[in-house]
């Protein structure tokens, strides 16, 4: 008896990512996930130097500055509950300290630039279609900062204008890297405070504009994160205790299944090793000055020792 539906999945066999790739993941908080698995493993890759970004505005909106190394000045900055914010970024760049928070920024703007100009792949992540302009200035925002909700308009973006987006932020890519591969993928997270019929035409207006963008330009793919958790994973011991996010069972099945499309084989036993290290490292022993843990630092030194030398670009 099969109890489960099964998302029809192949490999990408000529766009690949291995251990010589380099990975640029941007948008919502489900890049986040699958960011921290390419870092845990030691990919190669920059994960949302700006922070978390939710609607595709927000990302061509970041990319085109990175692209242009158009730096922040004190004119993006607003200051709120006693911190320093810009509505371009998420509030985890924000600081009490003007300078602090242009550092950040300015730093993300080259770290972004850098990489855009390397990247084998760069993933994109999309949230919601529904975006806020704040009215004092006309502007839309990637991020509200807390401020009152009063002093901003809420809007949704139709299929049209995200595929104005897109297109843009492939463009802007394709000007200063012609053969980088462009993933996007919708997150599974559930946006529920816009209401469980606003997030469905939300979602539902993202997933129809990037599959004209993929149907329609060269080296773009589209990878089913939000179609995996919703027709595969139907049921809430899939999800944390508030209902909206998927939980680590959930992420390590999506993860697992994008690494069969996505990961090159040949890849999957430097990941092994990898994994193998890192649950070592994270080990806490009984009695550290114990002969047999001592054994252990050694075997495990030699084994990170063995993997550098067969990729000396991985760090731990």
């Amino acid at each position: 008896m099969k109890l489960q539906t099964n998302i029809p999945l192949s490999k990408q066999s000529n766009y690949l990512i291995d251990y010589k790739s380099k990975c640029l993941l941007l948008g919502s908080c489900f890049s986040e996930h699958i960011g921290g698995k390419f870092k845990y493993f030691k990919f190669k890759s920059l994960q949302n130097p700006f922070g978390i970004l939710f609607h595709p505005i927000a990302i061509e909106r970041l990319i085109t500055r990175a692209i242009n190394s158009e730096f922040f000045s004190e004119e993006d900055l607003i200051y709120h509950n006693e911190r320093w914010h810009c509505f371009d970024a998420h509030s985890c760049l924000s600081s009490n300290k003007k300078e602090e928070l242009l550092n950040n920024l300015n730093n993300a703007i080259k770290a972004t630039h850098q990489q855009i100009n390397e990247s084998t792949h760069v993933i994109i992540t999309l949230g919601t279609a529904w975006y806020y302009r704040f009215i004092e200035m006309d502007k839309i925002v990637a991020n509200c900062h807390k401020i009152p909700q009063k002093k901003f308009l809420k809007e949704l973006l139709s299929t049209d204008k995200i595929s104005e987006s897109l297109n843009a932020i492939i463009e802007l890519i394709r000007t200063v890297n012609s053969h980088a591969n462009i993933l996007f993928t919708v997150s599974p997270v559930r946006h529920l405070k816009d209401g469980f019929v606003e997030n469905q035409r939300s979602k539902s207006h993202l997933i129809s504009a990037i599959h004209g963008i993929v149907e329609s330009q060269e080296n773009c793919f589209y990878f089913p994160s939000y179609e995996i958790m919703m027709d595969e994973l139907r049921d809430y011991r899939f999800y944390n205790e508030d209902m909206v996010h998927p939980n680590q069972l959930a992420i390590n099945y999506i993860w697992n299944k994008f690494k069969s499309v996505w990961i090159a084989s040949e890849s999957e036993k430097i990941m092994k090793t990898v994994d193998d290290i890192q649950k070592g490292l994270a080990h806490k022993p009984f009695n550290p000055e114990s002969e047999t843990h001592k054994v252990f630092k050694e075997k495990l030194n030699s084994k990170i020792e063995d993997l550098r030398r067969k990729e000396p670009k991985i760090n731990f």
